[in-house]
């Protein structure tokens, strides 16, 4: 009881009447490369456990199908401010890129509502910022401790807690120091079953449960000054885990996130789950309706108070049965001359998967020659350094399935691939050129072609090369390891 005394008086605050003005306070925590299906809750495995996100979940709603606009912290994080798809937000659009100060963010819209408004650790980027007068996440924090010391309890807040976990690089055998039983880790179907890639992903694994525990702490900071009952929080990751085919891809293992969503005055029945597909788009168009405040009509995100307010699980709203996804450059990893990415767009239902390449005639993961590549030395430089990387590139040759892993990994892809999910889970087997599933295919590309243009996305309209290639980018690139 000393300590919670003392905690509300260090940040200016009593245990009564927070948010005065009745509207909700928002926490948006978000990790960085943390992917689908790694929570406790999901039951993926019994190694990696996040307590605090399966709390969220218990005491709110758990989303089975979330995913991301673009598997690239920068375009994603610019989709998740913004409510927009990364493809409408032109440089923003782009990793180690800017982002233009016409788009309207929800932190600053909130804080011209009134809100207190602030960020911790990561939130934008990465990229240049020097365009913006006001940080688009919000006025960055040294400490959570900090922001509720600046809030003025007669005001609302809004909190976005941030972190560069599980982001590599990994202080290697972490996980497996920690007590972590490695051969019950459940890897992805595309990856060779090694210790070294359990150790890898264990180490991942630590990271996440880093972050987790610090979701904890700071619930437990609004707990103790009784602010929690009309928060709402909302927990995810920005795409999948830095590994081979995970982030940087468009399959649910780089493009689909956990996602949970608290908030004890406002939620209907908690402990619900939904098998509706939503985008982390839908984010700000939620928190600004939620906070009384008008959604701009250049969102393409969709407000997921109908999930909030009712009382149903599993299937809730009908209209909710697909999510679009996208990708375009992420590192610059071609060969010299070329500039550009790894253009991608997507559709994703409960039965089907349909990718569509753009430009098939690059490295969906760089280029594998690194003395060609245009930055120097940049060897698969979509896919993050780390041994996992390295083992399926050092064994490829070992047997046929490490040959099909590395290709899976790092091969060339064609324009069009179709996972049918009933049968192929792990999205292994491209079925896009079997003609029993012919019209299956004409279907789905006839419906993303239709709703990408719907939302002018200049790859669908023909003019993505010039809109998206010649943008600076900013950053590195992992580079050759001999």
């Amino acid at each position: 009881m000393r300590y919670v005394l003392i905690l509300a008086l260090s940040v200016g605050l009593v245990s009564e009447s927070f948010a005065a003005d009745g509207r909700p306070n928002l926490v948006f925590a978000i990790a960085d490369d943390w992917g689908w299906p790694h929570a406790s809750i999901y039951g993926n495995d019994e190694v990696c456990q996040t307590p605090a996100f399966d709390s969220i979940a218990r005491n709110g709603l758990l989303f089975h199908h979330a995913y991301i606009s673009s598997p690239s912290c920068t375009p994603s994080r610019n989709a998740i401010l913004t409510g927009q798809f990364h493809w409408r937000l032109g440089s923003g659009a782009n990793l180690w890129s800017t982002l233009d100060t016409v788009h309207n963010t929800y932190p600053l819209l909130l804080e011209d509502a009134g809100y207190h408004v602030g960020s911790w650790r990561k939130s934008w980027g990465p990229g240049d910022l020097t365009n913006w007068d006001r940080h688009p996440a919000g006025k960055p924090y040294r400490s959570p401790d900090e922001f509720l010391k600046a809030w003025d309890r007669s005001k609302p807040f809004c909190f976005w807690l941030g972190a560069s976990d599980p982001h590599r690089p990994y202080k290697p055998g972490s996980g497996k120091a920690s007590g972590m039983d490695l051969s019950k880790i459940e890897l992805f179907e595309h990856y060779p079953d090694d210790e070294i890639i359990r150790s890898d992903v264990a180490d991942y694994y630590f990271e996440v449960q880093r972050f987790d525990r610090d979701v904890a702490d700071f619930l437990a900071k609004l707990q103790q000054l009784s602010a929690l009952d009309n928060t709402i929080v909302v927990m995810t990751g920005d795409h999948g885990m830095p590994f081979p085919r995970c982030k940087g891809n468009l399959y649910d293992s780089g493009a689909r996130v956990p996602l949970a969503i608290q908030w004890p005055k406002g939620l209907k029945k908690p402990g619900r789950e939904a098998d509706d597909f939503v985008s982390t788009t839908d984010i700000a168009p939620t928190f600004l309706a939620l906070a009384g405040v008008e959604v701009p009509p250049q969102m393409t995100g969709r407000s997921l108070e109908d999930l909030i307010n009712s009382d149903r699980a599993g299937r809730i709203d009908p209209a909710r049965d697909h999510v679009l996804m996208g990708k375009e450059r992420h590192v610059m990893a071609q060969e010299e001359p070329d500039t550009g990415g790894t253009p991608m767009r997507a559709i994703r239902n409960h039965d089907f998967l349909l990718i569509r390449n753009y430009r098939p005639d690059r490295w969906p993961a760089g280029t594998p020659n690194y003395k060609k590549a245009i930055i120097p030395n940049a060897w698969l430089a979509d896919c993050d350094n780390g041994p996992t990387k390295t083992y399926i590139v050092n064994n490829q040759d070992k047997d046929e399935e490490h040959r099909r892993k590395y290709q899976l990994a790092f091969g060339k892809r064609p324009e069009f691939e179709l996972y049918d999910l009933r049968s192929d889970p792990g999205q292994l087997t491209n079925v896009a050129s079997e003609p029993r599933y012919a019209e299956t295919l004409k279907q789905l590309v006839a419906q993303l072609t239709r709703e990408l243009k719907a939302t002018n996305d200049p790859r669908a309209l023909g003019k993505g090369d010039e809109t998206f290639d010649p943008v600076p980018y900013l950053g590195g690139a992992p580079k050759f390891e001999p």
